[in-house]
This record gives C-alpha cells, sequence and structure tokens, in this order.
C-alpha cells in the first residue's frame, strides 16, 4: 500500500525547459484607484515572501497563446480595481514598526515566453521538476528592489500551442483560499460581460490585534523573536529562511483507497475520534514517519511537533466572510514523544491531529494574534505540512478551459512536507506527499511509511 512516485517518472524529466523570455511589461488598474495604505495583520506579517504556482493549459485553437495573453492583460487590469492592493508596493511603516501596502497603483508584471518544448515532452506535471521555475518570472529587473511587482503573471507558450501560466506572488497578498478566489475572478474577467465571482473582502482590520493584546493561552507553536528596536525591517522569518540542503526527494502516492484504510485504521481501537477527515489521517501518517526517521530518532524520549494549517475564517465570532483576501489561516499544532508515536495506536495520533484543529477557536486564534502583536514572532515545530491538495485550482474555469493541472514550484525543504492532488484534482481522493531529507534519513522514512500502511 501506498507507492513510491518518483521512481517511475524520474527518466522522463527534462530539466531545461529553454525558456526564451520574449517581453515584459506592467498592468494596471482599468479604473482610477484610491492612493491609501493598507493594513497587513499580524498573520500577514510574517509571510513576507513569495509564492510560485504553475498552471498548465492545454492546446485550444480558439484560443492561441496571443490570444489568451491580450486577455489576461485586459482581465487583470480589471480585477486590479477590486483588488487595488495588489498592483501596490510593500513599504515599511518605522512609525508603527510594521509592513503595510502602499496602494499607488504601480501595476502588475505580464511576461511572455516561449519553449520549443511541448506540453506532452515535459513528463509528468505532477512531478515537481525544478525546471519548473523557469516558468515563472520572480522579479522586474529594471525595477528597484523597492518598486518590485507584489504579482507577477508569467506565461510561457509551447510548440504544441499549450502554455503555462506562471504566478509569482507575494504571500502577505493572499493564503491559498483567497488566491482560489482571485483566480475565479480573473478568470471571469476574461469572458466577455461577465460578472465577478465573488467581491473581495479586503479589510484586514478585522484580524487587527485587540487593544490591549490579551493573550490567553500559552502558544508552545510560536517561537519568540528577539530583535533590536529599529531593525525589524530588516528581520527576516527563521522559520523560512533556511538554506536548501543536499537532500533526496521523493513523492509517495496515497491513493483514496490508502486513505479509506487510514480513516478505517483510525476509528480504534481505542475508539477514535468522532469526526475523521482524510487530511488529519494522512497528517497523522505522515508526523508519525517524520519524527521516527529523524538523525535522533532512537532517542524515543524526543518531543515531536507537527505544525499544520487550520483556516480560521468560520471559527471567529462573528465568522469572517469567506472573501476574506488577506492570510486567515494559523498554525495548529500536535505534540507528542516519539515513543507515543512508535507504539500509540493509530487512533490516538489522530485524535492528537484532530484536536490539534479543534483548538482553533475564536479566542485561541485572537489570542495567536495578540501574541504576534506582543512578541513579533513566527510559527515553530519540527516540521510543517503545508496542504494544497484540496484548495482546487485546476477547478477554476477559463475561457479556454480549466487547467490540465495547478501545482506549486516546488524548492526542497527537509523541515516542509507538502501534500498535492494527482491529476484529476480533488474529484480524486488520492493525495501525493512530496518529502525531503538527507539520504540516511530518507530511507527511514520509506520504509516507516510502508511499514505503517501494512
Amino acid at each position: 500500500m501506498g507507492t513510491l512516485y518518483q521512481a517511475t517518472m524520474k527518466h522522463q524529466v527534462i530539466q531545461d525547459l529553454q525558456v526564451t523570455l520574449q517581453d515584459s511589461t506592467l498592468i494596471f488598474p482599468s479604473e482610477d484607484t484610491e492612493r491609501k495604505s493598507i493594513f497587513l495583520s499580524n498573520i500577514d506579517q510574517v509571510l513576507n515572501f513569495d509564492v510560485q504556482t504553475v498552471h498548465f493549459f492545454q492546446a485550444n485553437p480558439d484560443f492561441p497563446p496571443e490570444v489568451v495573453n491580450e486577455k489576461l492583460k485586459s482581465a487583470l487590469g480589471k480585477v486590479l480595481v477590486p483588488y487595488d492592493f495588489l498592483a501596490g508596493r510593500l513599504k515599511f511603516n518605522p512609525e508603527v514598526g510594521r509592513l503595510e501596502i502602499n496602494c499607488n497603483a504601480a501595476g502588475v508584471g505580464f511576461v511572455v515566453a516561449h519553449t520549443e518544448f511541448s506540453l506532452h515532452e515535459i513528463g509528468d506535471l505532477v512531478y515537481p521538476n525544478p525546471a519548473f521555475r523557469k516558468l515563472v518570472a520572480k522579479s522586474f529587473d529594471s525595477l528597484k528592489a523597492d518598486d518590485q511587482p507584489l504579482f507577477i503573471v508569467q506565461v510561457t507558450s509551447f510548440k504544441c500551442g499549450g502554455f503555462a501560466m506562471g504566478v509569482s506572488n507575494n504571500h502577505a497578498t493572499f493564503d491559498g483560499i483567497s488566491f482560489k478566489l482571485f483566480l475565479q475572478n480573473l478568470a471571469s474577467q476574461a469572458f466577455p460581460d461577465k460578472p465577478l465571482a465573488a467581491i473581495p473582502c479586503n479589510n484586514r482590520e478585522l484580524l487587527a490585534a485587540r487593544s490591549p493584546p490579551r493573550v490567553t493561552f500559552p502558544h508552545p507553536e510560536l517561537l519568540k523573536l528577539k530583535i533590536p528596536v529599529g531593525q525589524e525591517e530588516s528581520a527576516a522569518p527563521p522559520v523560512f529562511d533556511c538554506p536548501e540542503e543536499d537532500l533526496d526527494f521523493k513523492i509517495f502516492h496515497l491513493s483514496s483507497n490508502d486513505v479509506a484504510y487510514l480513516k478505517d485504521k483510525a476509528k480504534g481501537p481505542p475508539a477514535g475520534p468522532t469526526k475523521i477527515t482524510g487530511f488529519n489521517v494522512v497528517t497523522a501518517h505522515v508526523w508519525r514517519c517524520k519524527a521516527l526517521s529523524c538523525d535522533t530518532g532512537d532517542d524515543l524520549s524526543r518531543s515531536s511537533t507537527v505544525l499544520y494549517a487550520v483556516d480560521i475564517r468560520s471559527r471567529l465570532c462573528p465568522p469572517l466572510p469567506q472573501s476574506y483576501t488577506g492570510n486567515a489561516v494559523l498554525s495548529a499544532y500536535a505534540t507528542a514523544q516519539c515513543k507515543e508515536l512508535e507504539e500509540g495506536p493509530f487512533s490516538w495520533l489522530v485524535e492528537m491531529v484532530t484536536e490539534g484543529a479543534a483548538r482553533m477557536t475564536d479566542e485561541y486564534a485572537r489570542s495567536a494574534i495578540d501574541w504576534g502583536e506582543v512578541y513579533k514572532g513566527f510559527p515553530h515545530g519540527e516540521f510543517l505540512i503545508s496542504s494544497w491538495w484540496r484548495l482546487g485550482f485546476d477547478e477554476v474555469e477559463y475561457p479556454w478551459g480549466k487547467p490540465k493541472y495547478s501545482c506549486p514550484v516546488v524548492y526542497h525543504r527537509r523541515d516542509i512536507i507538502l501534500l498535492f492532488p494527482d491529476i484529476g484534482g480533488v474529484k480524486d481522493h488520492g493525495v501525493n506527499v512530496l518529502v525531503a531529507l538527507p539520504a540516511k534519513e530518507m530511507e527511514k522514512f520509506q520504509t516507516l511509511f510502508h511499514k505503517f500502511l501494512a
């Protein structure tokens, strides 16, 4: 049970897509927008780094890439009116010691590129090929560092008429849920006379800290950051500021039957959690394997903490609008000794993960936000599970069709394990687990991954 994806696909991967950049320009809001500064919540503040995604489209004779380019440029100009902050620039306000977005309509980036490869020649799209980085433009060399766009689209056409839409955006602009809504709104504006899918809610004051801040829970999932006064602007998030190591990486595929097996196993004995989800059982399984594969894995008294994101929109009182555009996710956590992870029943591990998410009540979320106001810290654990599994980017309907596949551009990190869908998206209930570890730890992880599925 559980299959190793990498072994069958590695020989098909092209390592250099030979992408040629043809044009780059800035796209501005199609109407005048108000000049103002946008408040960024304490969750947004710690996410000042870029996220890259690639959305692959098959050839459509009615929409060759040059037509798609013009439609996307027009659609971008339209959505930059309700998403005015996206055309702005990030700035540090020394008076309040916080990052803000200056809504100055300076524009988003648009890059046109081409490769002589056909879409079918570049290999399995599910395989996280490092060469996909060439499908995303990360910056504009012609602009100064403080004038870089928060959002850049690169359309790379393939010889077959298919194309890839690569997007790089500062994480402070969107979380995964609000990014999908943005894509739906962008797609809607590429159609003639179609309304927005939903009006975005840009009021990030909804997640402002209370005054005065009240930290009412201990927050072991957060790490205090000691920054000398006046140096807040240059401080980098330590949890994300990690050099790439010499790591092996492998993809472990869990089929829908594997996930169903884990759900059944989570029922006990002893009695498991009342609500058993696919995410919780996969997280529990991966947590156990990762903790016990550590190079200190023989120390069974060692505690292991797994972090995973929880959407707080519906957990707050009153709830946030579902169209809230900022980052509305916080890190839940589960902690256990390696001895418990090795010997405890699987149902108990799933219960620990379930309780971690259930802990995220309105008061707990507000306490975590207030903690950030007091300590200016970051999420902290042994590793983070980042799930793209059910975000549904490939469900977005453009005039030229839905993406064949959508995926993040992967940078291999031993402290981040990625969950992402197979081709077929959320309709296929299976999941791919991307793990990057030193060779010795990877060997142990792989053994445990299959052992605990038996």
